[in-house]
Parts: C-alpha cells; structure tokens; sequence
C-alpha cells in the first residue's frame, strides 16, 4: 500500500475524464473494419500462444462493453478468428505434408509388390520349365538302361554261349553299352543338379510369397494411414476455410455497423462524462460536509473550552482559532472487503491508456482506452458483499449509466478525509435499494449478464474522491 501523500499524487496525475474508457472504443471497432491479419501471440508455448489471444480478444471486447454487447463479441471473434488462422493453416500444410508422405509409401509399397510379383511369376516359371527338364532327363535315362540292355548289357561268357556270331560282334556290343552307360551318367548327373536347383527355386518362392504378403500387410495399414492422413486434412482445410468465411462476413458487419456504433459511442461518452460529473459531485458534497462537520465540531470544542475558561475567571471574548482541516488519512482505513466470498478470477484488470490490440488503426490520434474497473469472471448468480458499510445510492435498472444493465452504487461516506464509492454493473439482480443503509458482508447483489455484456461476469469500480482507481489497491 503507497503511503497517503503518494497515492494522493498518483490520483492526481491520472485524474482523466472518464469518457475515455470509451474514446478509444471506437478505435478497435473501427479499425477492426479495416483489420487485417493479427499477428500470432509470439510465445513459445502453444498454451501460452491461446491465453495471449483469449487475452486478446477479452481486450477488444472490454474496449467495447459499454457501447453495444453485439459489436463487442464480433469484434473479439474477428480476432480470435484471425489469430487462429495463421496456426490453422499451418496445421493444414502440415496435415497435406502427412497426405504426400502416405501417398509416396503407398506408391512404393505398390511398386515393391509388383516387382516380387514378377518376381514369383519368373520363379514359378522357371520351376515349371525344370520340372519338364527333369521329366525329360528321367525319360532318357529310362531309354539308355534299356539300350544298353539290349546292346551289351549281358557278361561276356554268357554272351558267347548265347551264340554271339563273332568276336567283332561282341566288341561292338561291348562299346554301345559302354557308351549308353557315360550317357546315363551323365544325365544322372545333370537330373541330381537339376533337382538342387529346382530346391532353390522353391525355397525363393517361399520367401518371395512371404514377402508379398507383408508388403500386402504393408500397404494395407498405410493405405489406412493414408486416408486418415486426408480426412485430418480435409478438416484442417474445412478450419480454415471457415476462419476465412467467418472473419469476412465479421469483418464485413463491423464495416456496417461503423457508422451505428460512431453515433452511439458519442452518445455514451456524453453519458459516462455525466456519470463521472455526478459521482465527482456526490463525493465533493460528502467530503464538504463531512468537513463542515468536523470543523463545527472542532468550534464546538473550543467554544466549550473557551466558555470554561471564562467561568474560571479568564477574561476577554472568545475569538475561534482558525480551521486547519487534518491531512488526509490512509484509505485502508475503509477497511474493504472483497466483494465476493469466493477465489473469483480476474478477466480483465484496471488500466488506464491501454493500447489498442495489435493491428488496429488509431482512431483522431487516441490509440489506447481506459478500463476503470475489474471485470471478474463470476457465473451468473454468484453472491456480491457490500464491501463495507455504507449507503446505497443507485440501483436496479436505471438510463443513468448506458449499458450497465441493473447497477449497484455504494456510498461509503468519508473517512479520514476521503470519500469513497463502490460500483457493480450488469447484476442479475439487486437486492437493496437506493438510500437503503447497508453493513459490510451484506448479501447486496448477484452477478450476471445485463445490459451490454457478452457473457456472466462482474464489473467492479472503485471512485476514490471523484477519480475511478483500482480496486485491487483498496481490497
């Protein structure tokens, strides 16, 4: 917590209209007619990459939300939209990258195949023409046995007593069965390689079937891949063909409504100066009176003091000494509770000249808007403490603030010199009303999605002396 003197000068440096929370609102809407791509949050981590453009978005749409709760969503979807197109199409190229790589295995595994096909075709025909070889070679060893039967095939002895009619006769005999034996060797030789050759055939058809069943098995599971691999691209494409279509027809309808929303927007930053105008008057009002009240006080005192005096024998009139007010005291002394008993998150923090999102144009020279609250991203319905003890001064729906559905504003007097106001917007309901005096920790309200708001959620300011800070330096 700065000390008082600190905070003070802060207050004073910052002190702003507060009509320019929403001067730079039509900057984003209209440069969001003329956006073009949003850069990619640069962030390392893809989770890190989606919060930056949630965060975003949430931007865009609290620079909005007090104008018109319809233009305000499209616009944070035109830059959801396109912040998530670039990663989108990349997703996409990668995705056409799988297909190419599936098809290039497929045509491979297509182009394997055949080739053992061939393969086994030459195999099998080879092992066919062996086998005739073979039938052949056995054949011929049958008619050699046999001629050489007929021709010599008897012992020489026997030969002559079968009646050989010479010698010459004999010897020739002898020679054709010598002969007709070589030849049968020789084709037995010739059948037994055959035989071996024809083994290895056989066993080159067994491995080259193997082979061609798993090559089958092969490109079965890589035709499947290959289809995935195109269904995941035809749906990335289908992504990016819709975050074109849909950041057209938005882009389109902000480009419409430009000239609505310019007219509106004057009318709500005359509406929120007179906001500011008036919570500037109660509080200068509640500070003079609470100083006259304490100046009267301090008179009274002396007064009494003085009067004493004189009945003791003092002589002389009473002259009051001059009024010095005390210095302003320390804000923690309001002793401010957080409105709500729960750990609700915060969406959107207080910000004074924050800039608009990256990619827009700057709208007469403005460039930035000021958040003077805290949205709180409560569901609808969640409960809402009266911070402390103080007196209601608006509530329920009301043409006094535009777009703030049913508001809720909460005079917490003067103390120690500072005037302080609690203030709730777009409540689904609000359970006191205006004038009622209310404690601290009192059940006042309950979150939700009135006037101009995109969704459940609390808007929560703090007026400190006429001049909106942030919450979180109170709470």
């Amino acid at each position: 917590m700065p000390s008082t003197v600190a905070f003070q000068r802060s207050l004073t440096k910052a002190r702003r209209p507060v009509a320019r929370r929403l001067t730079a609102a039509v900057t984003v809407l209209v440069a969001l007619g003329l956006l073009g791509l949003v850069p990619p949050a640069q962030a390392d981590d893809l989770n890190d990459k989606a919060a930056a453009l949630a965060q975003q978005a949430q931007d865009v749409q609290t620079s909005l939300e007090f104008v018109d709760s319809g233009i305000a969503k499209s616009a944070a979807d035109l830059v959801t939209y396109q912040g998530q197109l670039p990663g989108a199409q990349a997703a996409l190229s990668d995705a056409q990258n799988r297909v190419s790589a599936a098809t290039g295995v497929v045509t491979s595994l297509a182009a394997r195949i055949d080739l053992a096909q061939q393969s086994k075709d030459k195999i099998t025909a080879q092992i066919a023409a062996d086998a005739e070889k073979a039938t052949a070679t056995k054949a011929m060893i049958g008619q050699i046995a046999a001629q050489s039967y007929k021709a010599g095939g008897l012992p020489v002895n026997l030969t002559l007593i079968l009646g050989a009619g010479s010698t010459s006769d004999l010897a020739n005999s002898i020679d054709l069965a010598e002969q007709a034996l070589r030849s049968q060797t020789a084709a037995l030789e010739a059948l037994t390689a055959q035989k071996a050759t024809n083994q290895n055939a056989q066993a080159r058809l067994v491995a080259v079937e193997a082979e061609i069943k798993d090559l089958k098995q092969q490109a079965d599971a890589a035709l499947v891949a290959e289809q995935v691999a195109r269904d995941e691209a035809a749906s990335k494409k289908a992504t990016v063909d819709k975050l074109i279509s849909d950041s057209a027809a938005l882009n389109a309808k902000l480009e419409a409504e430009k000239p609505r929303i310019q007219a509106q927007l004057k009318q709500v930053q005359v509406q929120q100066a007179s906001v500011s105008a008036q919570i500037a008057e109660i509080q200068r009002k509640e500070r003079e009176a609470a100083e006259a009240a304490a100046k009267a006080e301090a008179e009274r005192i002396a007064r009494e003091q003085a009067a004493a005096n004189n009945n003791g024998g003092g002589g002389g009139g009473y002259v009051p000494p001059p009024y010095v007010p005390p210095a302003v005291g320390d804000v923690s002394a309001f002793g401010l509770q957080h409105p709500f008993a729960a750990n609700v998150p915060i969406t959107s923090p207080f910000v004074r000249n924050r800039p608009v999102p990256p990619g827009t144009a700057d709208f007469n020279g403005t460039g930035y808007y000021d958040h003077t609250g805290i949205d709180f991203g409560a569901a609808c319905g969640t409960p809402v403490y009266a911070p402390a003890d103080g007196t209601v001064r608006l509530a329920g729906q009301t043409t006094v603030v535009w777009g703030g559905g049913n508001v809720l504003w909460i005079s917490h007097g003067v103390v120690q010199g500072n005037a302080l106001m609690t203030v709730f917007y777009h409540n689904s309901s609000v359970l006191v009303r205006e004038g009622q005096s209310v404690k601290r920790g009192q059940l006042v309200a309950y979150s939700g999605n009135t006037g101009n708001s995109t969704g459940c959620h609390a808007h929560f300011e703090t007026w400190l002396n006429g001049t909106p800070v942030d919450p979180m330096l109170l709470l």
